[in-house]
């Protein structure tokens, strides 16, 4: 394992470690930079903010009208949290987005109910900076107590004592849980132990146990646990102490005692130089890690002042994004639906684009959302790209055709980036995610094809391909995807890795024609092209439920090439209620599904 880097200790008056390029956006903000990028200018005392144009205040403090920020002593802070839980609980496609941003202290009494497109975290460098002596709560009430719709929410950077001494996040996808201390336990399950479906847990320290109960799956990577209460059909720990040890099939826990490659996501925090000294953190890459990255003194990795972002707020235009991405600066995604007329380029090296409070990025009559050159350490995180009713080729390419070079030591991540076609209206992609750049980690998405809300059919939400990596040494860290009409995963990049897949087909298909793949019955959920010679994949499973057409079966849930290179651990494939059947798990091998009986088929390893 290489000798680690010496860890950054952020400084008020530094600014991070990029002096240069802070004399460069200076010369910029004092030579006349375009009117619409004064937001380059973030810190420089002679920005002149140009009437209805997304802008910083010096220092960066301006973070829009939907980005909502406590101390501990604001007032009425239960009533602000409960004002927006009111609004955001039961409206899964509605347009509101906010984030809640905790200075670092001590608050009590607090219970914040997350609701849709809501996003809470602390300021701190570490979680232990910022203490609520309350909970932070998912739970099922305005869905008759099934969790399986409580998408799109995140908590991030907080320390909890919970009330009652355990917390409840009843989640299913999209639902981040990072980088957090419960000084308890955590219950993922609904009150009631209702139904729920998969979610995801990094970077946190639970000091109590963790109960699933009746979470379908789970995917939890370096942390620390005190405890795993149960399992039921696929529950997957990569670097997590404390973890269950390996034993699936029974009970399906499928563990890894470190996980190859892991970056943890960038976070906002306060400095040391004021109330409103926002940086960004971009913690480092580890190799073969296990546990949490704080904890132990100042964390690893680099600062960046706000100054070297453009805060983008609600009536950004792609125009005035690509011209901030070109004149050298990062994105700061505040809450909010944002529109694109034309393809956001992210061209330079080191880029990072972050997004608060499920920022939504919409391309318009066509076009690509946003497009990452063949680049070192590019980072996109905590923002969703909702696909436009005009059909796009593509919605977010990770490097162009043919991307050739290494970025071994500094790859390109895509975390808590989320993809969603149909549901909030009419939405088409042919291809949702494309990973043409080697060795870019893509760690916590979902990638969805809407099977409810509006604008949803077989046709009229069409979306043939969820994610396509053709990129060499791709790492996948939680890797949801659901829906598509062709295959749901396609893979053509050599020594590809997946820890953990869930998956259910499209549940809209009219009929078993509609499916045909070149006379196999269905395409499969992750499919590794024949031309691949080394791939491995844990904990991985896919879900059918043909509510339209329940004779429809499917040949399997995973295909590959049978050759030594190619090898799978912990696989499995479930009929929901007998909606439709799997003949095999992977390829032919794992006996089929049967009845309704729900009951997982289970292959071991492969080949």
């Amino acid at each position: 394992m290489p000798t680690p880097p010496t860890p950054v200790t952020p400084s008020p008056d530094s600014g991070g470690s990029r002096p240069a390029r802070r004399a460069v956006l200076g010369a910029l903000a004092t030579a006349g930079a375009a009117p619409a990028l004064t937001a380059l200018a973030a810190g420089q005392a002679s920005a002149k903010p140009t009437a209805g144009r997304p802008r910083a205040v010096p220092g960066g403090g301006d973070l829009g009208p939907n980005v909502i920020i406590f101390d501990p002593a604001t007032p009425g802070i239960q009533g602000k949290l409960d004002e927006v839980f009111r609004k955001q609980e039961s409206a899964q496609f509605g347009t509101g987005r906010y984030a809640f941003l905790f200075r670092p202290g001590s608050y009590s009494g607090l219970n914040a109910q997350l609701g849709f497109y809501t996003s809470i975290a602390g300021l701190g460098l570490s979680p232990d900076d910022t203490s609520i002596n309350g909970d932070v709560t998912v739970d099922a009430g305005w869905f008759d107590g099934n969790a399986t719709q409580n998408f799109w929410r995140s908590t991030e950077n907080l320390a909890l004592t919970p009330v009652s001494g355990t917390n409840r996040w009843a989640v299913a996808q999209a639902a981040p849980f990072r980088r957090m201390h419960i000084r308890g336990g955590l219950n993922l399950s609904p009150d009631g132990y209702g139904w729920a479906s998969g979610g995801y847990i990094a970077d946190s320290r639970i000091d109590g146990s963790v109960g699933p109960y009746s979470q379908q799956q789970w995917y939890t990577r370096d942390s620390s646990v005190g405890g795993w209460l149960n399992a039921v059909w696929n529950m997957v720990f990569s670097g997590v102490q404390g973890a269950p040890g390996q034993s699936f099939p029974e009970p399906p826990y499928t563990t890894l005692d470190t996980t190859p490659l892991s970056r943890e996501k960038p976070f906002l925090y306060l400095g040391g130089g004021g109330a409103e000294d926002f940086r960004v953190f971009l913690p480092e890459l580890r190799r073969d890690a296990s546990g949490v990255t704080w904890g132990n003194g100042t964390p690893r990795g680099e600062s960046l002042p706000l100054s070297e972002f453009y805060v983008v707020k609600e009536g950004a235009t792609a125009t005035t994004i690509n011209q901030a991405l070109e004149q050298g600066l990062n994105l700061l995604l505040t809450p909010g639906v944002y529109h694109l007329d034309k393809t956001v380029e992210v061209k330079r090296a080191g880029t990072v684009v972050l997004g608060l409070g499920y920022a939504t990025l919409v391309p318009d009559s066509g076009v690509t959302a946003l497009r990452v050159a063949d680049v070192d350490g590019v980072r996109l995180a905590g923002f969703l790209i909702d696909a436009g009713s005009v059909n796009s080729k593509t919605l977010l390419e990770v490097g162009p055709e043919g991307a050739s070079a290494d970025h071994a030591g500094n790859p390109t991540t895509v975390q808590d980036v989320f993809i969603r076609i149909g549901g909030a209206g009419p939405g088409k992609a042919t291809t949702s995610m494309v990973v043409n750049s080697n060795h870019t980690l893509v760690d916590h998405t979902w990638v969805w094809r809407a099977d409810h809300g509006d604008g949803v059919g077989w046709e009229t939400n069409r979306a043939d391909y969820g994610v396509v990596v053709n990129g060499d040494d791709v790492l996948a860290t939680g890797l949801f995807v659901e829906h598509f009409n062709k295959y749901d995963v396609q893979w053509n990049g050599e020594r590809g890795r997946t820890v953990f897949f869930q998956n259910e087909k499209a549940y809209d298909a009219p009929n078993q024609a509609a499916i045909d793949n070149g006379g196999i019955k269905g395409f499969a959920a992750y499919k590794v092209a024949d031309s691949v010679g080394t791939h491995e994949g844990w904990g991985m499973g896919s879900y059918c439920f043909y509510n339209v057409d329940p004779s429809i079966r499917q040949a399997h849930g995973f295909a590959a090439p049978n050759v030594p290179g190619v090898k799978f651990h912990g696989l499995l494939a479930v009929s929901l209620s007998g909606h439709g059947q799997y003949d095999h798990v992977i390829n032919d091998t794992g006996a089929a599904t049967s009845g309704s009986d729900t009951v997982p088929s289970k292959v071991v390893s492969y080949p």
